[in-house]
């Protein structure tokens, strides 16, 4: 069977020639490459292959590409192309942590921070930490809530691109957040997801009370909506990209066609098919196979 390994350098970078060079002394010989951008990405076929050593064989590509600051996916050279996409929102599509920003404003960000990292780092319960870090916003008003969103929350590089592209290529795209429909809703219409689903703060009047409203949508909520968004197209989960950078990503990461670790903690990056570490959120295009001539740019954040 074949299989494509994909390469990425950074934006402004050349692909090193010797991370080539390394895949195919590891694999035996490949195709000629075929650039997706030009001396930055690229597709390598390699034939004859058992795809079901592959866990195997990326811990040892791995091991060979260590020393090169460049991001790659292993996987079959079939339907590639994902015409589902479900992603994560804090610290994926945004570069911040919501609740976080909100705890600096209120003036309990250390506290609520180092909840929030260690239920990312799958070291406390989701609910009971997001419980526990919106009680402690009790009091905080809509207007303060809304400059955070406006003043310090940003979409991460690549991701209007990312959803143009996929969208105009007739992809469906949903943004799941375990944090607020109140902070989700403008990420989604900002960045351009046709859905999103996240959990419900609870107002009385314009000032939060302190408390979530149940159920928490949580790890297997996000799977779920996977599902669902599937179901909604008509095709099967192998047809879906799921991105996410936390533990509470994992069943959605897992349960993707192909899924993608961004930036992200240990546990995540050890049940993902492929991760982002060097790059931009345009390499779940290339991941896909999509040629940077089909990118749909939107840069502004």
């Amino acid at each position: 069977m074949n299989f494509i390994l994909t390469l990425v350098a950074p934006e402004d970078h050349k692909l090193p020639n010797d991370a080539i060079t390394a895949a195919c002394n590891l694999f035996g010989k490949s195709s000629a490459p075929n650039w997706l951008s030009k001396g930055r990405a690229c597709d390598l076929l390699f034939t004859q292959c058992d795809l079901a050593t592959l866990p195997n064989t990326r811990d040892k590509l791995a091991t060979h590409l260590t020393e090169f600051s460049i991001d790659w996916a292993l996987q079959a050279d079939k339907n590639r192309r994902k015409s589902v996409l479900v992603s994560d929102m804090d610290s994926t599509i945004i570069g911040q942590e919501c609740i976080d920003e909100i705890a600096d404003f209120a003036g309990v960000r250390d506290q609520v921070s180092n909840i929030t990292e260690r239920a990312m780092a799958g070291a406390l319960d989701f609910d009971i930490a997001l419980i526990e870090r919106v009680r402690l916003l009790k009091g905080m008003s809509e207007n303060a809530i809304n400059q955070v969103m406006s003043e310090r929350i940003h979409l991460n590089l690549g991701a209007k691109t990312l959803l143009a592209t996929m969208r105009h290529h007739g992809a469906y795209t949903m943004l799941v957040s375990g944090g607020f429909t109140f902070c989700a809703s403008r990420i989604a219409q900002r960045a351009g997801f046709d859905d999103f689903n996240a959990n419900q703060l609870i107002f009385s009047g314009t000032n939060l009370t302190g408390k979530v409203q149940k159920p928490i949508l949580g790890r297997e909520a996000k799977l779920g909506f996977l599902c669902a968004a599937c179901n909604r197209r008509g095709v099967a989960l192998d047809q879906s990209i799921g991105i996410g950078d936390g533990a509470n990503d994992i069943a959605l990461v897992k349960n993707a066609g192909i899924g993608i670790a961004y930036k992200a903690k240990q546990k995540l990056t050890e049940n993902a098919d492929a991760c982002i570490t060097h790059t931009d959120l345009t390499t779940a295009l290339f991941f896909q196979g999509y040629n940077e001539n089909e990118f749909i740019h939107e840069t502004k954040v």
